[in-house]
């Protein structure tokens, strides 16, 4: 474990090269250790991998004790889709600084969020496609439905059924509309699980991550062929 290079974790593979980079998103009023457990769970399965876990930059400013990503005091249906857009900017540099230091393309990184943090992953795939080659948002939503599908990254939905703080609906809605778009995107949803990362979702999400050919390369073998 590598603390102090930014604010957060960094998990590093014991042998090199680094083979792919996972970052990870936490939720608001969390911290970067509170997705410990899931780098654990993805290790297993993918070792050579770097996870990058940083903390959210600013503290919660609605009383609880953790960070944000954005504040959701006042926030609106209206105001939303700034304020993400807002805060996107510093999450791509941290993007592309983890992507350098570990020599990894976007293309084999993935972006993995939980709620407030699948919001962000979400919406860095929907203004800058392609800075990762495929995005996990558990228990998230778009601030906004997209007016075009990312064609350079993969989406995995995860969501509970019984979640009370972001609906199942916002998962519906925008599978629906990447499908309408010809995105490129898939949809788990858990029965009787809240807004939690349930063991699982994360099954599941690691079961995409292991079997699921992204769209545009079944595009491209078709057009060779």
């Amino acid at each position: 474990m590598v603390e102090g290079a930014f604010q957060g974790i960094e998990l590093l593979p014991d042998a090199t090269p680094t083979r792919q980079l996972f970052v990870l998103l936490h939720g608001l009023g969390a911290s970067a250790a509170a997705l410990l457990p899931l780098a654990g769970k993805l290790r297993t399965v993918f070792p050579d991998a770097a996870y990058v876990i940083p903390d959210a930059p600013s503290q919660c400013t609605d009383g609880g004790a953790g960070r944000q990503w954005f504040s959701i005091n006042g926030m609106t249906d209206e105001n939303r889709s700034a304020r993400v857009a807002a805060a996107l900017p510093a999450l791509s540099a941290l993007l592309q600084q983890a992507q350098e230091r570990c020599h990894v393309s976007p293309a084999a990184t993935a972006l993995v969020g939980f709620s407030q943090g699948a919001i962000m992953a979400l919406e860095t795939s929907a203004l800058h496609d392609g800075m990762v080659g495929r995005v996990l948002g558990f228990s998230g939503r778009f601030a906004r439905l997209p007016e075009q599908a990312p064609a350079a990254t993969t989406l995995h939905l995860m969501h509970g059924e019984a979640d009370k703080v972001i609906p199942v609906s916002h998962a519906h809605a925008a599978y629906k509309r990447l499908q309408e778009l010809q995105g490129d995107a898939t949809l788990d949803i858990a029965s009787a699980v809240g807004h939690e990362l349930h063991d699982e979702l994360i099954e599941r999400a690691i079961n995409r991550l292991q079997t699921c050919i992204p769209l545009r390369t079944w595009k491209q073998a078709l057009d060779d062929a």
